[in-house]
Order: C-alpha cells, then structure tokens, then sequence
C-alpha cells in the first residue's frame, strides 16, 4: 500500500476511535444528568408533601387547642399526618428525616395535653416548625 493511503487510513482510525470515546462520554454524562434530576424531582415532590401535611397538622392542633373542636382536631388524623410526614422524610434528606422524627417523638409525648396545655401546643409548633425550616433549606439546594 502506498504511503498516503496508510495515512488516510490511521487518521480514519484515530477519528473513529475519538468519535467512539466522545459519544460514550456524552451519553454517560446524559444518563448521570437525568438520574441526578429524577432523584432530585422526587425529592422536591416529597418536600411539597411533607409541607402540605405540616401545614393541615398545625390546622389540626389549632383546632383541637383553640376550637375545642375534636372532629376535626383528632389525634388520630394527627397520628397519621406525623407518621406520614416520617415516610415522607426518607425520601427526603437525613437531616429531614432527623427533624421528623423529632417531630414525631414530640407528638408522641405531648398529643394528650394539646387540648388543654398551651405549652404542649407550643411545643408541637416548634417541632413542626423546625422541620418545615429544614425543608425549606433542603429545596434551596436542589439543582
């Protein structure tokens, strides 16, 4: 073979090669992007969540404290909402889901006095607070 078709030959081969190494390399990057952005849809979706049943347990609290209105104060609606906040929170972030169990020990142990204790009220809020603080924060970060 001559000279000038070797060489045509070897640049033909080092541009396929680099085509090759490119493509893979982008798609790569491609699939790491999407997953990057599921995992961060999904917790965005769970933190959009996690508010909208912070927001109706503080409504049940205030009911029962301030209303006096035991139907729609119940403490069992309340014991599903804090327990759904907990499943929630795993789809979340670690420090989330250490804010909602907080959350969930402080229901656990002041659910009985928040009809009548305005302290058992307070701390119930503070706890929902802080995790509603804690979502907030996590959202900001997401890509």
């Amino acid at each position: 073979m001559n000279e000038t078709l070797l060489n045509k030959l070897r640049l033909y081969q080092i541009t396929t090669i680099f085509s090759v190494f490119f493509a893979l390399a982008g798609f790569s990057y491609n699939v790491w992007r999407m997953e990057e952005s599921e995992l961060n849809n999904n917790i965005r979706t769970a933190c959009f969540e996690i508010l909208l049943e912070l927001a109706a347990l503080e409504q049940l609290i205030y009911s029962a404290h301030y209303d006096d209105n035991i139907i729609e104060g119940s403490p069992r609606k309340g014991w599903v909402k804090v327990g759904l906040i907990s499943d929630l929170s795993l789809l979340t972030s670690s420090e989330i889901n250490q804010k909602s169990e907080q959350l969930k020990q402080t229901w656990e142990r002041h659910w009985t006095d928040m009809v009548a204790n305005e302290s058992a009220v307070t701390r119930i809020v503070e706890s929902i607070d802080s995790v509603r603080n804690e979502v907030k924060l996590t959202l900001k970060t997401l890509e």
